[in-house]
């Protein structure tokens, strides 16, 4: 990119990594050190109410730092990735305007990615009738059965599409019903340019350490009061077949708590379905060819990792940054 270029484009920062990686502590000494505004690529913290599940940091726990798209919509609202991609353009442009770096951080590899490379959402439309059936068939013989309806038609988004993820599988069955193309295809077909000026930055560990992480963090969940929480929102009026309660470390305290599985059964499949989670994040990551990783094993000094990831920034931007760290 020439100079010219760069300095059309707008600047956009992102941060990105599997669930558990510790995105969260480094983009606050980022943000710091970018004056840099916050905005969520996490698919599920736009949900009020939800905030244990997915480790929502808390306003006291912010250092002053805005962030955006969080405690966005009550989870009885579908949000989608369409909405993510326009309310997001619509920040970039007002933290832009305050002088401020947009940095997006997050885990959802399709939400950010939307947004990175301007994807096209075409209205497609909706069979309504067809939906119905799919969703008696899981109804009746599980959600495995629709899942392996999609498995057969389009193997990359079922790979991509957890099994209880049940309302964008039978949307990804209704494109290919509707369409006679594959949501895969078409997400294959999106442009790969960006309207920004990019720097991705990928945070990466061992796999086994970040498995160990990750069950440490649900751990964790379970003793600051998961299960209090998914009884509050199911006591609300949420019902389990929204996208809100689809998420994980939801819908395996919904099985609990409506007499399916044991707690210790619960726990297990979190933390297994946590794992093929992150497998999946790392999977898609890695068709992002622009973006620089840091290894966070190579030193465990998060001081010098921080370090790393501001060279990298510096280096993409072309800019100087003095800063210090104690």
């Amino acid at each position: 990119m020439s100079s010219a270029e760069r300095s059309e484009k707008q600047k956009l920062l992102v941060l990105l990594g599997p669930t558990a990686v510790g995105k969260t502590a480094y983009s606050l000494g980022i943000a710091k050190a970018w004056n840099a505004e916050i905005i969520s690529g996490d698919s599920m913290q736009v949900y009020k109410g939800m905030d244990i599940g997915t480790a929502k940091l808390a306003p006291d726990e912010r250092e002053g730092i805005p962030h955006h798209l969080i405690d966005l919509c009550e989870p009885s609202h579908p949000f989608s990735v369409s909405e993510f991609q326009e309310r997001v353009r619509g920040l970039i442009d007002e933290i832009a305007g305050r002088g401020k770096l947009p940095f997006i951080v997050g885990g959802t590899g399709l939400y950010i990615e939307s947004v990175c490379y301007d994807y096209q959402f075409s209205d497609i439309g909706a069979d309504n009738d067809y939906r119905d059936r799919l969703q008696q068939l899981a109804d009746t013989e599980g959600n495995e059965a629709v899942h392996a309806l999609l498995r057969d038609v389009d193997p990359d988004s079922a790979q991509r599409l957890h099994p209880n993820d049940l309302r964008r599988i039978i949307r990804a069955l209704e494109i290919f019903h509707l369409t006679g193309t594959t949501l895969s295809s078409q997400l294959a077909r999106q442009t790969r340019t960006s309207p920004y000026e990019l720097c991705l930055v990928g945070l990466t560990m061992d796999r086994q350490a970040l498995y160990e992480r990750l069950e440490q963090r649900i751990d964790a969940m379970m003793s600051q009061g998961l299960v209090t929480e998914v009884q509050r929102l199911l006591g609300s009026g949420i019902p389990r077949s929204s996208t809100a309660m689809q998420g994980l470390g939801y819908k395996e305290i919904v099985s609990y708590l409506e007499g399916e599985c044991s707690l210790e059964e619960a726990i297990y499949r979190l933390k297994r379905d946590t794992r093929h989670f992150a497998k999946r994040q790392l999977s898609w990551f890695r068709h992002m060819k622009e973006i620089q990783w840091v290894d966070l094993e190579k030193t465990e000094n998060f001081h010098e990792n921080l370090a790393a990831i501001h060279g990298i920034i510096a280096g993409k931007f072309q800019v100087d940054l003095e800063y210090t760290s104690n």
